[in-house]
């Protein structure tokens, strides 16, 4: 359970952090107008580009020298252009100020490095350019925080040097923006704005930057640039042509610190932020790296889930065509006695409804009822119906595959009937299910179980699951001469058949499955018989629920590993093994453990990207189940009602069977052992139930 919750928190923790590295999550798009400039300081709408504040919180602005451009680049580093306009600035043997995002540098960190190889200035321009004067301070604290990490964890620097998104020149703050530099500078930034803009990021001519970024007669400026946010091939054109055009006319370039005579603005940075902005770099690559292959990921199993219920539903009409064109219904009745063995363990609330329907079968039957050590007086009850037919066997506790072998043992008969003590027949259930038998090479016949106990929520889940299983799953399985299990709850078989197979084995916790396999490589057909009902009462919590699932799932992958040799062996057992096995695998272990990520990813479209597509395409996946339990239904004539809770059950119960599936998947890999699990019955499936009508 632990492993499962730690493998979604993982995927989803996966998803936000790259979400978040691509301002998908926790996006501000938001920009301010302007607005009055009553609190600003009149000389620092009119000073220099450059503000500085002291302990007192007092601001100086400070100027450009004459002659002197100080060439700023934001939104960067970019993978595309930053390398680009590096080489410009290499060529021309020119430093620069680069106001980086945090977001990017954690995705491109060796840019970050190769700027400070080159002598270039880092500056931070917040992590996710987002508009501060919308911000609390607290958000404000994270975006310098987790840059100043980043900064560390890409090249072991900080910076003292800021420049605010959406912020350009001194003379465009307002009211809004200058309680921002306030704080900002409170915390001991330098706040560097613009005297020219290049308004690259307008996607001008080149001749136009150029003209834009070239300051008035001798005065000296900050040029901003843009290396990031678009098609920057014009801006890298016009940065060679500018700076030759203001070399002739005798200007210098340094970076903004460098402009001023003040020491860098990037310091060292300590041990443990360099390796905490690390920890972050190797994460977000992780992240970067996964992402796609849980795209793809979640294409296949998407693909897997539509395909898996489309080729079920093609399959099961051609299952029902056939069976209608050889007449099934009507093929040579079998009226061979038949021996029902009823294994049974603590089933006092409902071995007296077992009994009284088998007493009513129109079918030649002997019951064995097997009790397994039964502690509540189970074989008492049985032997105090005084029913006809009826033998009681009692043996210490075994097992249940020791239960059925003892009655395998004593039963009178060839043909034998297997059932639940939980379980109710119908009074033709042993005529139909041994009708198949009248084709010398069947082996086995798997019958319909139903959900007797519907009336819950969670009862009514496992309805819809028990007939799209028996009514999609096993059709197909029929057709593809690859059944894979004789339910427990209702199952028939030819005793040379059992013993061919070796009898009912305890190796695993899916006897009916490991019986099931073993019939196929000793050459026997099992076959479906949808005709023959039985009612079972299926767990009425979520614990019970559980148990059961978890013993399923478990036992039918040490039936699978237990009979892996079929996947090279010759004849019907190879058969299964490269037919009936990958289908198992793939859609009753592989597909089901993936499939939470449709949820997953429905979920982080809706929050963060785009919830109409999200649903919409969350809503035509429900859409193809609908269809598909609904032929389900109409094949089992069953009442479309209960496809109400269909898609709750997508979203509650299908994160239930993953984290069952999870757990089974690491009980397997640890090799652990599991005892015969005794689920708690209420008793609540009594007399049998003719199915529903179709409405």
């Amino acid at each position: 359970m632990a492993l499962a919750l730690a493998t979604l928190l993982a995927l989803v923790c996966t998803l936000l952090l790259d979400g978040y590295l691509h301002a998908e999550v926790g996006n501000d798009a938001r920009v301010h107008r302007s607005q009055a400039a009553r609190t600003v300081p009149d000389r620092l709408r009119k000073g220099g580009p450059v503000i500085t504040f002291d302990h007192r919180g007092k601001a100086t602005e400070h100027a450009i020298p004459a002659k002197t451009i100080a060439l700023t680049f934001d939104d960067g580093p970019d993978p595309r252009w930053t390398p680009e306009i590096l080489d410009v600035l290499r060529r021309h043997k020119v430093r620069g100020t680069f106001f980086v995002l945090g977001q990017m540098v954690i995705r491109h960190p060796e840019l970050v490095r190769r700027m400070r190889a080159a002598g270039h200035e880092v500056g931070v321009h917040t992590f996710s350019h987002v508009d501060l004067s919308y911000q609390d301070k607290g958000r404000m604290d994270r975006e310098l925080a987790q840059s100043q990490l980043a900064l560390a964890g890409a090249a072991s620097i900080t910076s003292s040097l800021f420049r605010a998104p959406y912020a350009s020149q001194v003379r465009a703050l307002d009211d809004r923006t200058w309680p921002v530099q306030q704080h900002i500078g409170s915390k001991g930034y330098v706040s560097a704005f613009v005297d020219t803009d290049s308004e690259d990021w307008q996607r001008p001519p080149v001749k136009e930057i150029v003209q834009n970024a070239t300051p008035e007669g001798r005065k000296g400026a900050s040029v901003l640039f843009h290396d990031a946010g678009g098609n920057r091939a014009r801006t890298v054109k016009a940065l060679s042509i500018y700076i030759e055009r203001m070399k002739k006319k005798g200007y210098s370039f340094t970076t903004v610190t460098g402009a001023l005579g003040a020491h860098s603005a990037n310091h060292p940075a300590r041990a443990l932020p360099v390796w905490e902005g690390r920890a972050l770099i190797w994460a977000a690559a992780v992240s970067h790296s996964a992402l796609p292959f849980l795209m793809g990921l979640l294409g296949l199993v998407g693909f897997s889930v539509i395909g898996r219920l489309l080729l079920m539903v093609v399959l099961a009409w051609w299952h029902r065509r056939s069976r209608e064109r050889r007449r099934w219904s009507r093929v040579q009745e079998v009226t061979d006695p038949v021996s029902v063995i009823v294994p049974a363990y603590n089933e006092k609330e409902c071995i007296a409804n077992t009994l009284k329907s088998l007493s009513a079968s129109t079918h030649p039957i002997e019951i064995l009822v097997v009790d397994d050590g039964s502690t509540d007086g189970t074989a008492d009850i049985a032997e105090a119906m005084g029913l006809p037919n009826v033998r009681v066997l009692r043996q210490a506790n075994a097992g249940k595959p020791a239960a059925l072998n003892r009655g395998i043992a004593h039963a009178s008969h060839e043909l034998i009937v297997m059932m639940d003590g939980d379980t109710v027949f119908e009074p033709t259930t042993i005529r139909e299910l041994v009708r198949p038998f009248a084709d010398s090479r069947v082996g086995a016949v798997a019958g319909n179980a139903k959900v007797g106990n519907r009336g819950k929520l969670i009862g009514a889940w496992q309805h819809i699951e028990y007939v799209m299983g028996f009514n999609l799953d096993r059709r197909m399985y029929d057709l593809l001469r690859c059944m894979p299990t004789i339910p427990g709850a209702i199952g028939a078989f030819r005793r040379r058949a059992l013993l061919d197979a070796g009898g009912m084995s305890a190796d695993t916790l899916a006897e009916d499955t490991d019986i099931t396999i073993a019939l196929h490589r000793a050459g026997w057909r099992v076959v479906y018989q949808e005709h023959a009902r039985a009612w079972t009462e299926a767990p009425s919590s979520l614990g019970q629920l559980w148990k059961q699932r978890y013993r399923w799932s478990y036992g039918t992958m040490q039936a699978l590993w237990k009979h892996r040799r079929s996947l090279i062996d010759r004849g019907p057992s190879g058969r299964f093994g490269r037919v009936g096995m990958p289908l198992v695998v793939l859609f009753q272990i592989l597909t089901p453990l993936c499939a939470p990520l449709i949820d997953l990813f429905t979920l982080y479209g809706v929050i963060f990207l785009d919830p109409v597509r999200s649903l919409l395409a969350w809503a035509a996946l429900l859409l193809v189940q609908l269809l598909g339990a609904a032929y389900a239904f109409r094949l089992d004539r069953e009442n479309y009602r209960a496809l109400a809770v269909l898609p709750l059950q997508q979203i509650a119960y299908r994160q239930l069977m993953y984290l069952v599936l999870l757990h089974s998947c690491v009980t397997a890999a640890t090799g652990a052992l599991l005892p015969w699990q005794k689920l708690k019955r209420t008793g609540e499936v009594d007399t049998p139930r003719a199915p529903e009508a179709v409405r």
